[in-house]
């Protein structure tokens, strides 16, 4: 699969909570679940300015889908996020059975990027979706979106 206009509109949406999190003085992340017949479940942007490092968008969204969808229903959704999920959002999206995920961003792009701002790396390594789950199905990053997330991360983190 490739990624295509429809997902493109979900990784805009993505894209407005990532920034709606940087207006609130919080890392920028968006995410949105969307069910196998096209309809927007949950959505969620970064909340870790608080001081709990867990509070990641995916992660709502794999807590979110554990309680309200069944296995099934969880499997034929498709997660869209504006940053490639870190390996404990990615381990919760295998353990809850969660489908595809499309991503704007990758861990890798963001990695270079803070790399080239002089940004100290985080405290847990960026693994790929697929390393840490072996089965995911998985399409990014969008090309298109590149320089719209690198100069949103740019504001955040950039010193």
């Amino acid at each position: 699969m490739t990624i295509d206009d429809t997902d493109r509109a979900h990784l805009l949406r993505c894209l407005a909570l990532a920034r709606s999190a940087l207006s609130d003085g919080d890392e920028p992340f968006g995410s949105v679940l969307v069910g196998a017949d096209g309809t927007v479940l949950f959505e969620d942007r970064n909340r870790v300015k608080d001081g709990d490092a867990t509070q990641h968008p995916e992660f709502a969204i794999s807590r979110w889908a554990a309680a309200h969808l069944a296995p099934a229903e969880r499997a034929a959704a498709t997660v869209y996020t504006s940053g490639e999920h870190c390996p404990m959002c990615a381990a919760s999206h295998g353990w809850v059975g969660l489908g595809r995920i499309v991503y704007a961003a990758s861990s890798r792009q963001l990695g270079e990027w803070l790399t080239e701002w002089g940004v100290e790396p985080a405290p847990v390594a960026a693994l790929p979706i697929t390393t840490v789950v072996p089965s995911a199905v998985v399409e990014g990053p969008d090309p298109g979106l590149g320089d719209e997330m690198r100069a949103t991360y740019r504001e955040f983190f950039a010193p």
